[in-house]
């Protein structure tokens, strides 16, 4: 699919699916979680080489937690410590989405206790949302992660945007992330749109056929679309 293509299917898209961590937003939740549990460093070369798709995501999840094991109170207290930093334009981005009638949600490999925070800043509903669920012992120590949970393994992410297609019946989905997974996700998705305004994955960039740094390209081309519309009706074309 070519670049010209993509945007045609991203001025028409019916639902945009966003990954969160270093798309939505600005850093990777687990290793932020993993700096504050002091083990930052050991976890965040785990993360590179997941993300770069050179080790099964489920393998690199797994170790990634072995390494923290984060108790119910440490998320406790790394959620009441560590607010959202949300990506620039993603506000705006999604607020034009919705106006669209365009429905958008969150496909991720992070935790939903933590994505629910950033999902409350751009009022996306607790339905929209798919991502991991970490499991405690009743001492609250940590006991793994559900491995039910589709995104917890690789091609997770896929059987997500397969399911949303088929339950709400959306005819062109877009997958917008910077990583392997999520760029594996095309098809079923519709088309896939590599974003690397916070972090650069050259194996993303070289081979997403529209590959952006800043989230305005995307609003900019929504609008063009919007303009181009409205001039139509106005000209009487239809």
């Amino acid at each position: 699919m070519s670049q010209k293509d993509v945007r045609a299917v991203w001025r028409r898209a019916d639902a945009v699916c966003f990954d969160v961590d270093s798309t939505v937003c600005k850093d990777e939740g687990i290793d932020e979680l993993a700096k504050f549990c002091n083990v930052g460093l050991e976890v965040s070369e785990l993360t590179k080489k997941a993300m770069g798709g050179n080790m099964s995501f489920r393998e690199a999840l797994s170790q990634r937690l072995d390494i923290i094991k984060p108790s119910r109170q440490q998320m406790v207290d790394f959620i009441g410590h560590r607010k959202p930093r949300l990506s620039d334009g993603i506000v705006e981005l999604v607020s034009l989405l919705k106006e669209r009638g365009c429905a958008v949600y969150l496909v991720s490999g992070g935790f939903i206790s933590v994505i629910t925070e950033a999902a409350k800043l751009l009022s996306i509903p607790p339905g929209n949302i798919f991502c991991n669920r970490l499991k405690f012992y009743y001492s609250g120590e940590y006991a793994g992660f559900d491995v039910d949970q589709p995104t917890s393994d690789s091609g997770g992410k896929t059987k997500v945007v397969k399911m949303i297609k088929e339950k709400f019946g959306h005819k062109q989905l877009v997958m917008v992330g910077d990583g392997a997974t999520d760029m594996e996700t095309c098809p079923p998705a519709d088309a896939f749109i590599g974003y690397g305004g916070n972090v650069v994955r050259e194996s993303v960039k070289e081979k997403a056929s529209w590959f952006i740094t800043d989230f305005q390209e995307l609003i900019g081309e929504l609008k063009s679309a919007t303009n181009v519309n409205t001039d139509n009706l106005l000209n009487g074309v239809h």
